[in-house]
């Protein structure tokens, strides 16, 4: 059996370093083949990997790293002046080979930076992109980009459908990804410059191109994949959580309010249990961030263990369908519609 080695940044996030050592335990138990490298501080971190379960603790080791990249620190100057922060070392492990993989739940413009700065960009990719895959009614949707690429030229957004289709067709399974543009309108006349330049690169790409969605469809998985810059994605993404769990707590206010309805919610419980599975992002894990030279995963925040291990196996899913590999040969086929290479336009500021 080829083993795997993640490295994971044990001390970003709001749980941090509890719960990430904790699921780390948990996805070692879940794979066999797994090994994972927690970056921190060592004298904080041993106590939690000895507690860990006696099957998986020979599979969990520490890099000891003694600075911490904030929340609230500025990404690139942090992760260019904090040298030996968790988050840096994980990268620099991914850089020279010692890892296939990073995750952290830390502060998501650090790694970005991290990503470009450290690992490195794709040739033939300018700016990185994170992308989210949600559960829609009809299909799972891939939104990207959610928060990497604030500002997006047409090339940019050109690229990130690029490199959705290749994740939506080879880690998610889709055949024939169908690709849309998010937009204040279905009809061609619509967008900014940037969404319908990116529309007449994207018409004439090989890609599955469908057009234009607006915000509305999103929820209903009209699309395999949808583009946007990373403002627009972000804004889309926080709002649907924040409805989800604004809904959750509605419903819960509404049924303290009647007997009757308390009633009829023991008869319920099963399928919203169900349903709050289906749209709980602890169960998917982390986002990845693509258009770099290894496998990157940013996990939320607030993860708790079941998130930290549900990103961990994203990472190695990602490994596994070699996901770097196969956006890479994409682009050796020809980044442009016409083939042309655009790796030397809009670099990105990091």
């Amino acid at each position: 059996m080829k083993k795997m080695t993640i490295a994971v940044d044990a001390m970003g996030g709001d749980n941090a370093p509890q719960a990430i050592c904790e699921g780390a335990a948990q996805a070692c138990a879940a794979f066999e083949d797994l090994e994972v490298v927690l970056t921190g501080d060592r004298e904080r971190l041993l106590p939690l990997v000895e507690a860990s379960p006696a099957a998986v603790r020979s599979r969990i080791s520490i890099r000891h790293a003694d600075e911490v990249i904030g929340m609230d620190e500025h990404p690139s100057a942090a992760i260019r002046r904090k040298r030996n922060s968790s988050l840096r070392v994980a990268m620099e492990m991914v850089r020279s080979g010692e890892a296939q993989s990073c995750v952290s739940a830390g502060n998501t413009g650090a790694i970005v930076a991290g990503g470009v700065l450290v690992v490195g960009r794709l040739p033939g990719i300018d700016r990185p992109a994170l992308g989210a895959p949600l559960p829609t009614i009809e299909r799972w949707t891939f939104l990207l980009d959610v928060g990497a690429t604030v500002r997006c030229k047409p090339v940019n957004l050109y690229q990130f459908a690029l490199m959705g289709s290749v994740y939506a067709e080879r880690i998610m399974k889709v055949e024939a990804p169908e690709v849309r543009l998010l937009s204040n309108g279905t009809e061609e006349i619509k967008g900014d410059e940037s969404v319908s330049g990116a529309r007449e690169l994207l018409s004439k790409s090989r890609l599955n191109f469908m057009g234009y969605t607006e915000g509305d469809d999103i929820a209903w998985g009209r699309s395999d994949v949808v583009v946007c810059d990373g403002f627009m994605g972000n804004v889309v993404l926080k709002f649907g959580e924040g409805l989800m769990y604004g809904a959750k707590s509605i419903i819960s206010q509404e049924m303290g309010r009647r007997i009757l309805p308390k009633v009829g919610m023991l008869f319920m419980i099963p399928m919203v249990k169900s349903l709050w599975s289906r749209f709980n992002y602890e169960k998917y894990g982390g986002t990845p961030l693509l258009g770099v030279k290894g496998v990157v995963i940013k996990a939320h925040g607030r993860s708790r263990a079941p998130a930290i291990k549900g990103a961990i196996s994203a990472a190695r899913r990602f490994i596994e369908e070699d996901g770097v590999g196969q956006i890479r040969a994409e682009l050796d086929t020809g980044a442009g519609p016409q083939g042309e290479s655009r790796g030397a336009q809009g670099q990105a500021e990091y």
